[in-house]
């Protein structure tokens, strides 16, 4: 059952629904573990997809995997379709195209250390206010001299040629100290072992590839392994922040569109927001507010709405939330959080109600009429029509076989970027230095010769003027620095890199 302009979520009463032209809105799911969070998802992603929009979610603990597949007939879910009026359910697989930072279960996505930017690469190596300036510091020096910065190992150069550099780069761009460079490089190799080397690199992400429908008109699915990208969730919330600035910065203003023009599930969402900066909490909440114009929604997925800021929650309008327990102060205060988010409905306690709700069961509201959200509802949530369960291994190798993207991303280019012009300015100056040391010696010998043939008195040699290999590099560095003609390159709310620009 599924209306022109809706997504039949379940049924109470009467039929909830959510309106395709409220959907970027944003949203909420939220539950604690085991009460339905994943199929409330998946059967708004199989939704979306059938009404021609594009979406995007995170596999956590990869059962989301099965949505590229029919399910199987069940009983139960049978039983579920008759007792909420789903007349024409149906098994059937949804247009899937699976990801992976790691390239093992999905095509790579990866993008630059350049368009990711300091803020967030700061983000996510964890560094304090000191650090985070120098890194400021080295995409600042990078950009005013137009050298690429693409993967970790250009990263490295650049932090490396930064300190060797410390002091003819303060006088410009600010105090550098050779022991915060060193605090950084060893956050480096703690994030390269920890492989997210493999997500820096090109060719980068085309946000369009995000955005494609399938030859029958549905949206496809596009699924991110992230069993083992949890296993570091600094690095899974950063990518997925970088993703959403990325779509920010680079789609046009639509306005309110009939349906969105993509839908950004955003799993296990407090990983977002833990120990996150104020800075950085305030700069979520202006693209969340913002994005909507530009024809995306963002639902958040998590245990307890309390996890989300209440400034970002304030923006989500269609909720879903399955039970909670209130066993502790602190789940109490959520059940009572929950609560009252919602239009109050005069036949039941909704505080009360979300600690009874049962496997399959959720409150519901979605905007409707103006934009109002509607009076919640208790409601049993419809069975999805493809696999409640991971995909075997060989179904997912077919699928991405079968991608339209299949060799798009697999294989890796390495342009000249900052490791190579940094290493190369660093082989002339030595060059340099070693041709005037032969030179010098060249001389030497020629003035000795003539000396003694003359029979002369050798004169007392002056002090030898030459410079290092490390002041030779310098100077060699600040001259170019100063007869370069920085471009400007600008950089969005997030600090990523605008592309093509």
């Amino acid at each position: 059952m599924q209306t022109d302009g809706t997504i039949f979520i379940g049924g109470s009463d009467a039929p909830q629904s959510l309106a395709l032209k409220f959907a970027n809105r944003h949203g909420l799911i939220a539950g604690a573990t085991g009460t339905g969070k994943t199929v409330t998802l998946q059967i708004l992603a199989e939704g979306f997809s059938r009404a021609g929009v594009p979406v995007f979610l995170s596999d956590v603990k990869g059962d989301l995997s099965g949505i590229s597949q029919a399910g199987m007939s069940n009983p139960k879910l049978e039983k579920r379709a008759s007792e909420i009026g789903l007349e024409d359910y149906a098994y059937a697989a949804s247009p899937t195209v699976f990801w992976d930072l790691f390239a093992k279960k999905g095509h790579p996505i990866r993008t630059t250390v350049s368009e990711m930017g300091p803020l967030l690469l700061s983000r996510l190596l964890e560094l304090n206010d000191t650090q985070e300036g120098i890194l400021n510091i080295a995409f600042e020096l990078a950009d005013d001299q137009g050298i690429l910065i693409l993967d970790l190992k250009d990263l490295r150069a650049l932090l490396a040629h930064v300190g060797e550099n410390a002091r003819e780069l303060s006088n410009s761009y600010g105090n550098v100290s050779s022991a915060s460079v060193g605090a950084i490089q060893r956050r480096l190799l703690t994030l390269k072992q920890q492989g997210a080397e493999m997500f820096f690199g090109e060719p980068a992400l085309e946000l369009r590839d995000f955005m494609q429908l399938a030859p029958d008109g549905r949206g496809r699915i596009n699924i991110l392994a992230a069993d083992k990208l949890m296993m570091t969730p600094r690095l899974y919330a950063t990518f997925l922040l970088w993703l959403l600035s990325e779509l920010f910065e680079e789609l046009p203003e639509i306005g309110d569109p009939d349906k969105p023009k993509l839908v950004f599930f955003f799993d296990e969402a407090h990983l977002l927001f833990d120990d996150a900066p104020k800075v950085l909490v305030d700069k979520v909440e202006q693209v969340v507010r913002l994005i909507r114009s530009k024809g995306v929604g963002i639902y958040f997925v998590t245990q307890n709405p309390i996890d989300v800021p209440e400034s970002i929650l304030g923006q989500l309008g269609n909720r879903v939330q399955h039970a909670l327990r209130a066993f502790t102060p602190r789940d109490q205060k959520a059940v009572r959080a929950a609560a009252q988010t919602f239009r109050a409905n005069k036949s039941f306690d909704v505080e009360e109600a979300i600690t009874q709700l049962g496997v399959g069961e959720a409150l519901v509201s979605t905007l409707s009429g103006k934009g109002v959200p509607s009076i919640v509802q208790r409601a049993l949530i419809r069975p999805p029509a493809s696999r409640m369960g991971p995909a075997r291994p060989a179904e997912r190798k077919a699928a991405i076989e079968a991608s339209p993207l299949a060799g798009r991303y697999e294989e890796t280019i390495d342009r000249r970027s900052a490791h190579e012009v940094l290493g190369e300015r660093a082989e002339q100056a030595a060059r340099q230095l070693q041709d005037r040391e032969e030179a010098d010696r060249a001389e030497k010998s020629r003035s000795v010769k003539a000396k003694s043939q003359a029979s002369a008195r050798q004169p007392r040699q002056r002090a030898s003027n030459r410079q290092s290999v490390g002041e030779t590099l310098m100077k060699s560095v600040v001259r170019s620095l100063g007869s370069s003609i920085g471009r400007q390159l600008v950089r969005g709310l997030l600090g990523s890199l605008f592309k093509g620009r």
